[in-house]
């Protein structure tokens, strides 16, 4: 046995369970000792759909995931996707291949490579030390939430192992991390502050996904009302007094009621210019905290009045019991008109809205609102939800609802398009149960075209909406001033047809009616998966493109 062949053995036993990659010479032993031992291994078409869905797998499914690369052009090209799971501490490993020598063609400098996208690096170092290597490597993406490349040069990979029954183990999957404790002032003046708020809102992130149960605790012991930033979307679903996602994506009886607030409190959230609308959601003598496990998280973005180092789980669960534990619970921001107002008003679906849909026959085309109002009525409740980025993300992301915090996989934290159709590979495959749903734009559809394939050879049932406008829709927008745009537009592209040729069901959708292949579709065996090309109308930018072009 060689050393990669030992690596492989150990990051299984370890806990490591899916992979996915593009396979080269240099990672071709590695991957498949990892299936040998019982990892599951998905086959990408190109390392930026492999990075993707590593990384999206690992967000609905609590565990660690894997990405093998070739040396040099394998990482290179996965880059985009990897720095993505770096902004967004996904746990996830980068097995990536090494060329050590200068001169080969493959040589990059890859250690700097994982230091400028802020992923760690690390390294096999000896025969002697690499299983011990990649199982610190493994541990530290799993305990510390991080993406951690890890290179494998290929004089190592090729020398005799050790002995690799002795080869140790970071743990089972679900091992616990560490924890980060709160401490007794802390607790003391968050509950001073909620037990005397009028109006307090609840705001969780991404760092907050895990303590949903708490956190809904601490809402009814301080009559709080609960968002959440995107990523987190579905967390309090179907809680009645949940306001859903805030920021740019925020409803207008949403955006009021966080704005209204006397008392906002971030749980694993940063509170930055999307979640708080550059500040606009936070009124003039609104009192803001900030929970986290990171203390340089607090205040990166806005200033707070309180910081509170601790796990979100452990503060909320705290914080409730000691407000339980006051001889009369706080009314707070709950009240019988707001709960009307929410039950009647909160959705965006229910926001009256003129009909941008035109034309008739082949000229048709549809208000994205219109289709996902519709689409939200015909796909089944149990779905997962993955956007890409682009003017139209907002419709799907605001439209359709989800189960849960499962149920939403919103790879932004680098708003790179051409992401959201591996995000959906990813996803669907963390939450089998589900209807993977991936809605895409044009754009960010032809430059992922490849995974297609990879949908079709899964056998996914998965749907793929493509809002399709023939343009890079945000820059049209934002630069609608006159300017040429020429570069940013283009000729009509039937990508109904490319769908097809991929081997999935296809329909193009003009019209409300042409949606009956949707739902002939669900109402069949979904053997094939499904591509709607929806033509869109779009005489105006998405709401929320103004709000994020404030910070451009």
């Amino acid at each position: 046995m060689n050393v990669a062949e030992s690596v492989g053995r150990t990051l299984a036993r370890c806990g490591l369970r899916q992979v996915f990659g593009v396979v080269g010479s240099g990672n071709f032993h590695v991957t498949n000792a990892l299936i040998a031992s019982g990892a599951h291994y998905v086959a990408a078409r190109h390392e930026a759909g492999a990075a993707t869905m590593a990384d999206a797998y690992a967000r609905m499914s609590g565990t660690v995931s894997a990405v093998t690369v070739h040396q040099g052009c394998g990482l290179t090209n996965a880059l985009t996707g990897i720095t993505e799971a770096a902004k967004s501490r996904t746990p996830m490993l980068v097995l990536a291949a090494e060329t050590t020598a200068p001169r080969s063609n493959f040589f990059v400098d890859q250690p700097g490579l994982a230091d400028a996208i802020g992923a760690h690096s690390a390294r096999l170092t000896s025969a002697e030390t690499a299983t011990q290597d990649a199982a610190r490597a493994y541990a530290m993406a799993r305990d510390e939430r991080r993406t951690v490349v890890l290179n494998l040069p290929l004089e190592v990979q090729a020398e005799p192992a050790p002995d690799a029954s002795a080869a140790p183990a970071a743990g089972p999957v679900d091992a616990p991390g560490p924890t980060v404790e709160p401490s007794t002032d802390d607790i003391a003046t968050l509950v001073t502050l909620l037990s005397r708020a009028e109006r307090p809102v609840i705001v969780a992130g991404r760092g907050a996904r895990h303590a949903g149960a708490e956190l809904t605790d601490l809402a009814e012991a301080c009559g709080a009302l609960l968002a959440t930033s995107a990523v987190a979307k579905g967390l309090f679903t179907p809680n009645p007094w949940s306001l859903d996602v805030s920021g740019g994506f925020a409803s207008p009886l949403a955006a009021e009621l966080i704005a209204g607030a006397d008392v906002i409190v971030g749980f694993g959230c940063m509170l930055n210019m999307w979640t708080m609308r550059h500040g606009r959601l936070v009124g003039a003598g609104t009192t803001v905290a900030q929970v986290d496990i990171e203390p340089d998280a607090i205040g990166v973005h806005r200033r707070v009045d309180h910081g509170i180092v601790g796990d979100s789980a452990r503060v909320a669960a705290a914080a409730a019991q000691a407000l339980w534990d006051l001889p009369e619970a706080p009314e707070g921001y709950r009240s019988d008109a707001i709960l009307r107002r929410l039950r009647e008003g909160l959705r965006w679906r229910d926001v009256p809205y003129e009909d941008w849909s035109t034309g008739t026959g082949g000229d048709a085309r549809i208000d994205p609102r219109t289709l996902t109002i519709e689409l939200d009525d015909l796909l089944p409740e149990q779905r997962v939800v993955a956007v890409d980025s682009g003017n139209f993300m907002g419709y799907p992301s605001a439209y359709l609802s989800v189960p849960d915090e499962n149920g939403f996989c919103f790879t932004q934290s680098f708003q790179s398009i051409g992401l959201g159709l591996a995000t959906a590979i990813g996803s669907a495959l963390a939450q089998p149960e589900r209807l993977p749903v991936a809605a895409l734009g044009d754009g960010g559809t032809l430059m992922a075209a490849a995974e297609l394939d990879t949908v079709r050879r899964l056998g996914l049932p998965m749907v793929v909406v493509v809002y399709n406008d023939e343009a890079y829709g945000a820059e049209v927008h934002h630069f609608a001033d006159g300017a040429p745009l020429d570069t940013v537009t283009f000729p009509e592209t039937d990508i109904a047809a490319i769908g097809a040729g991929y081997g999935f069901d296809s329909a193009t959708v003009r019209t409300p009616a042409d949606l009956a292949a949707v739902a002939q579709w669900l109402a069949g065996s979904r053997e094939r998966p499904l591509l709607v090309d929806a033509k869109i109308a779009t005489p105006q930018g998405a709401w929320w493109l103004e709000e994020a072009f404030r910070g451009h």
